[in-house]
């Protein structure tokens, strides 16, 4: 069989990672393999690659046409494997990186291409200004032909997603129950060869947030956690954001944690010589605070170097782990903060600004009772959750707790952990990983999805409502200021 993976970069990403363990997983099977990307990879990578620069991000990519790009990549394929391929494997078309691209795979797939969707992010999860640049600049302002340019729908385009609430929401939008499948990603780090050596250097406990540290990730909850820990403790995060956009939020969380004496270090992966395997093994815990998640790795992988992971919960995404078996006890829902801390008033204006805002550049209206729902879902018992904050609140937050340690009890909970405590899942959770994220079975889904898809009958296509799938992700209860840009 032959295979055509396509993504904007081979940089170091989720999406890369597990483009490679796709390679990987396939080595044992039958299949003659290209990636095709936008640019040289930083990495080596074990297959055949061809680089179009038509794929690349939308601010630097060649002014070519969707037709133009589409042709590129056949001319690649054909060069790379002998033939057009028998799958064109697509990652995050849908979300607003390159306008040329979701019109380059509908010319594929009106000429019978048989395209597999691998959608790990959405547009409408988070990301109203790339949403926003779809629906103006390629839609051109008409919701129908939006729908019609991400969501292809005919027997011979696949859709995969990473968890059960995409599945769902994809499914209500219209989805062909046939021709849509979750495949959670593989967990799979280098083998834990490496002695407490390591572990012993460090002077202080360390807490690791293994993370790019981009908005989403929210960045001030850990720098929350670093000033209420007891002396002794160590925060640190192992990359910082790539994306021009993000720098600027990112460098004065840096500033402030210098200028607070925080105990934490910024981009322990560029400014050591450990690698990330090396990192987890150094830290006592593993912490995440995101908000919001596509997969959600963070939560699994510590597990296979028997390191308990602390923070908050992401209950749409770890119900999946869970129902796996996975053992998730040392996590938060909510960090509530009393609310006369910031002002109501002020938590309110920001709300009704920032809701309103996100909701033009979804192109929708603001609905009579959303900004109270949105409320009723940060506000429990006169008390926010400090996730559903702005950096400049959080960063008041922070100020407060670090001129007055004692306002930190009032927060709930009051403490992230003990190093050490919640470890009973340690060998459960390795196991399970081993068992059910591992990279055979990986490839073993993989490869019935792509014999499914390629025995598909051709059929003209339509489009299923993204309207809907819009719908879903703005509910106001799944809306914080972190990811309302």
């Amino acid at each position: 069989m032959r295979i055509a993976i396509v993504h904007y970069h081979l940089q170091p990403s989720g999406v890369t990672r597990v483009i490679e363990h796709i390679i990987e997983a396939l080595s044992c099977y039958d299949v003659s393999l290209v990636v095709l990307t936008g640019q040289l990879p930083t990495n080596n990578l074990s297959c055949n690659y061809r680089v179009i620069p038509g794929l690349q991000y939308e601010l630097i990519r060649p002014r070519i046409s969707s037709a133009e790009l589409a042709g590129a990549m056949e001319n690649a394929a054909i060069d790379a494997l002998g033939a057009l391929p028998d799958i064109w494997h697509i990652h995050n078309h849908c979300l607003g990186k390159n306008l040329a691209l979701p019109g380059a795979l509908l010319d594929l797939a009106n000429r019978g291409n048989h395209l597999l969707m691998h959608i790990h992010d959405f547009a409408e999860d988070g990301r109203p200004g790339n949403y926003k640049m779809m629906l103006n600049q390629m839609a051109h302002n008409r919701k129908s032909e939006m729908s019609r340019l991400l969501y292809p729908k005919a027997h011979h385009v696949h859709y995969v997603v990473l968890n059960n609430r995409d599945l769902a929401f994809l499914r209500d939008a219209g989805a062909d129950p046939d021709c849509l499948h979750r495949l959670p990603n593989a967990v799979k780090l280098k083998e834990n060869n490496f002695t407490s050596a390591y572990r012993d250097k460090q002077e202080q406990q360390l807490w690791l947030y293994p993370t790019r540290a981009i908005r989403r990730k929210n960045l001030g909850e850990f720098l929350l956690w670093s000033a209420v820990a007891p002396d002794g403790h160590l925060f640190g995060t192992t990359l910082g954001p790539v994306n021009p956009q993000e720098r600027p939020r990112y460098e004065a969380w840096i500033r402030l944690a210098e200028e607070l004496k925080l105990p934490v270090k910024f981009e322990l992966s560029t400014r050591s010589s450990y690698s990330f395997e090396e990192m987890l093994v150094n830290a006592q815990s593993l912490v995440t605070t995101s908000m919001a998640e596509g997969f959600g790795q963070a939560f699994l992988e510590p597990w296979l170097f028997n390191r308990p992971v602390y923070g908050r919960d992401l209950p749409e995404i770890t119900k999946d782990f869970r129902e796996n078996g996975i053992v998730l006890q040392s996590l938060y829902e909510r960090l509530d903060v009393p609310v006369e801390w910031l002002g109501l008033q002020r938590i309110v204006d920001n709300a009704t600004i920032t809701q309103t805002q996100c909701l033009q550049s979804y192109g929708r209206p603001p609905v009579k009772g959303d900004l109270d729902r949105l409320l009723g879902a940060w506000i429990k018992k006169s008390c926010i959750d400090f996730g559903c904050l702005n950096e400049e609140m959080q960063e008041d937050v922070l100020r407060k707790i670090v001129r007055n340690p004692g306002y930190g009890l009032e927060l709930s909970p009051a403490y992230l952990a003990t190093p050490g405590e919640y470890t009973a899942g340690n060998d459960i959770n390795r196991n399970i990983l081993k068992e059910k994220y591992s990279l055979s079975r990986y490839g073993k889904q993989l490869w019935y999805i792509y014999n499914h898809l390629a025995t598909s009958k051709e059929e003209p296509l339509s489009f299923f409502n993204g309207e809907i799938l819009l719908d879903y992700f703005l509910s106001p209860k799944r809306l914080t200021l972190l990811r309302m840009d």
